[in-house]
């Protein structure tokens, strides 16, 4: 396919998302099934359209004056993808599957309108209910925090150090531009890359199959290290999920402990048996009912809830969610995670650790949850971050927001990673 019927492609499903409200990745799914013709890299250059339009929705709206789809994706060719009106015409011509070019009004609004003129939310092509959330806890800083989280993502894997190191690797992704992350202590990066450039298929190499790393972003990574999980410790991941931090912490432990995965839903936690095979991980014990816990109670040394949240730290990877977010969304996630430490804190033994996690930037759920279930349970109090940073990190890498480094805030801005919230609590013995 040309340039001409990539752009259609993305104002087909651009459309289909607005009419029919469907989670963008399940569009593209379809699309590719009705479109067979569509090579790899079509299908590729399409998503980055659609991505990058969602991305940066409000904005592209206001400086086309039109929301529409292919508005959105001409928005797209201009401001994101390097294109002049005049460049893009010319590698449209002659093109019979091109979309009709953008009307004079829109033309005129793009060619008049500057972003510096539009609301403040638009700016950061966030939906206005939120901005109040966003200059809480990032001050004057919010709008740079706003557009960071409208950027493409880079790809993240971690190093599975029970069965490769970061030489290794590499050595077997050099042909994908892989390099060593800025912070994470196992992390390997892949930029983003620009236009209709694709991230490479690392799950179909020889090396993801033989368990020699995961894909996970970086900040992920970050705060899963930072639970600090010791060889010969009982570690309760109690929001587990899809199992990422699972296998990074039961990797840190070096397959010593015990680290048991629990999630109150079995489909989400599914996909971890798999994993701990490839992975080479023996020291994971998954629990399919809350029953099964009953015996860990008042015994771990740490455990990790990876709250429910409104994922407003992942929107670069997930743009389509930022505009069905509601404020009833996020009143949800607040009940949710309450729950959820309320749940946890029964396990964790006197003089041990509960950890605090979130994928979202909202105060709310971060700040708000953690200082309020230290004031309803006084025999948990906050712990400083800082030392255990510094120990795995150092200090010359990019620093999180926090205001005393007791609680983290990760972002693309600040940590060049996905949002993530990190806090750490002591039970008193």
């Amino acid at each position: 396919m040309r340039l001409g019927g990539r752009l259609s492609g993305a104002i087909e499903v651009l459309d289909d998302i607005e009419r029919r409200k469907r989670p963008v990745a399940d569009v593209l799914k379809d699309w590719g099934l009705s479109h067979r013709f569509a090579g790899s890299g079509d299908r590729a250059a399409v998503g980055n359209i659609v991505y990058d339009a969602l991305r940066m929705k409000l904005s592209h709206a206001y400086l086309m004056d039109s929301d529409s789809a292919a508005a959105l994706a001409h928005a797209v060719m201009y401001r994101q993808w390097g294109f002049s009106s005049e460049s893009l015409a010319a590698a449209l011509a002659d093109d019979k599957f091109a979309p009709e070019a953008p009307s004079s009004e829109m033309m005129k609004a793009f060619a008049e309108r500057r972003i510096e003129k539009a609301p403040l939310n638009v700016q950061g092509d966030i939906p206005e209910w939120t901005q109040a959330s966003f200059e809480e806890n990032f001050s004057d800083d919010w709008l740079e925090e706003a557009r960071a989280l409208a950027g493409r993502p880079s790809l993240d894997l971690r190093v599975n150090t029970l069965k490769a190191t970061h030489a290794k690797v590499l050595k077997a992704l050099e042909r994908s531009g892989a390099e060593r992350a800025a912070i994470a202590r196992n992390g390997i990066r892949i930029s983003a890359g620009e236009g209709a450039s694709r991230l490479p298929n690392v799950t179909a190499e020889i090396a993801f199959q033989k368990g020699w790393f995961e894909v996970q972003d970086e900040g992920s990574q970050i705060v899963a290290d930072l639970v600090f999980a010791q060889e010969g410790e009982q570690v309760l991941d109690y929001c587990a999920g899809g199992g990422g931090k699972t296998l990074a912490m039961a990797a840190a432990m070096n397959n010593k402990g015990q680290v048991h995965a629990y999630d109150t839903d079995r489909k989400r936690l599914a996909p971890i048996i798999e994993r701990l095979k490839r992975a080479g991980t023996r020291n994971v014990q998954v629990h399919e009912t809350a029953d099964s816990l009953a015996s860990l109670a008042g015994r771990c040394d740490r455990v990790l809830v990876d709250a429910p949240c409104t994922g407003t730290g992942t929107w670069r990877r997930r743009p389509d969610t930022k505009w069905r977010l509601t404020q009833k969304n996020l009143e949800e996630r607040l009940a949710q995670q309450e729950e959820a430490l309320s749940g946890a804190a029964q396990f964790v033994r006197p003089g041990g650790r509960l950890i605090y996690v979130t994928c979202s930037v909202l105060p709310e759920e971060n700040e708000s949850q953690v200082y309020g279930f230290c004031e309803d349970n006084p025999e948990f109090e906050i712990l400083s971050a800082a030392d255990t940073w510094a120990t795995l990190f150092g200090t010359d890498k990019p620093q999180p927001w926090s205001a005393d480094m007791k609680t983290v805030t990760l972002t693309p801005a600040s940590t060049g990673t996905d949002g993530f919230f990190f806090c750490l609590m002591g039970r008193r013995a």
